[in-house]
């Protein structure tokens, strides 16, 4: 068992020590597998309904707060409206300093960058694209639940991230402007999304649209990282990759960084928007080294203070 125990000062101020908890990589992947299990999540999909459940019972039994933000959006391309529902699971709502940690749960309708046409218009299975996420946030949940944190924590479960077509960016991200055009909550001081982050090749350079909206936080991020010896994190700059990060910014003003590994596997294949994209493709040590970050991160941060 874990102890919060405060420690004071000769002065009399109140210092807040906690040991960092331990990400367990392992439990973060039958995460990711659990969620594949229910097949593709794009919506409209029962695996969607189904993966949308399961998440809610995770974080219902783990969060102070949840908060389901449902909205309808008329998906351009077949003219039908579905159901879209962001989830927001706050630790310690009552807290005004507040992190958000984000990722997409849902999943692209369609294999269109499969090496095979006859696949292209298959849902896609997405266990990095949008398994590995929210894995990771899962994970974090149950620490964040056992040891409390005196700052407040979101964690925000997007939708509908993955449904435009190439060109057409209009159509992507919907959970996120839809987010930050409808605050159900106040803004965070700044947000961290993870995404493709499960990769077993995993290499994670420093996103370029990051570096232009929070770049102390990018390097504080990747310090810790190489503070820690997490190998996949690489003090380089990375190419600009168009996310819910960007539109947080763009419409809310919120300061967002993304860890993403954008060439899955790596630059020489593709996995990334085909069939491929599947549990075998990805690992726990990638999952661990991510989560192991965040939770470095957002508890140092309160230790240090």
């Amino acid at each position: 068992m874990l102890i919060i125990a405060p420690v004071f000062l000769m002065a009399g101020e109140n210092v807040w020590s906690q040991k960092i908890p331990e990400f367990d990589g392992e439990r973060s992947f039958s995460y990711l597998e659990d969620q594949c299990n229910f097949g593709p999540r794009n919506p409209g999909s029962a695996g969607h309904d189904d993966c949308l459940e399961y998440i809610l019972n995770h974080v219902q039994q783990l969060a102070d707060t949840v908060i389901n933000q449902t909205f309808t959006y008329t998906d351009p391309y077949v003219g039908k409206a579905w159901e879209l529902t962001n989830i927001i699971a706050q630790f310690q709502p009552e807290l005004k300093e507040r992190i958000w940690i984000a990722a997409h749960w849902d999943t692209r309708p369609w294999a269109d960058r499969d090496r095979n046409r006859q696949y292209r218009k298959t849902p896609i299975l997405g266990a990095n694209d949008g398994a590995s996420g929210v894995a990771v946030l899962m994970e974090m949940a149950n620490h964040l639940n056992s040891n409390p944190l005196p700052v407040g924590i979101d964690l925000i479960f997007l939708d509908g991230e993955d449904m435009g077509k190439s060109g057409d960016l209009e159509y992507f991200f919907n959970g996120s402007r839809y987010l930050a055009r409808n605050l159900p909550v106040n803004p965070p001081k700044y947000c961290i999304l993870i995404d493709m982050v499960g990769d077993a090749e995993l290499v994670l350079p420093m996103e370029w649209h990051s570096i232009q909206q929070a770049p102390e936080l990018v390097w504080e991020l990747w310090d810790e990282a190489e503070n820690l010896g997490l190998s996949a994190f690489k003090s380089r700059r990375g190419q600009p990759v168009e996310d819910d990060h960007v539109v947080l910014y763009n419409e809310a003003g919120i300061p967002a960084v993304n860890i993403i590994d954008f060439d899955y596997p790596n630059r020489y294949r593709n996995y990334w928007h085909t069939l491929e994209d599947s549990p075998e493709k990805c690992s726990a040590e990638s999952l661990w080294q991510v989560g192991t970050l965040l939770l470095n991160h957002v508890y140092k941060k309160v230790r240090d203070k």
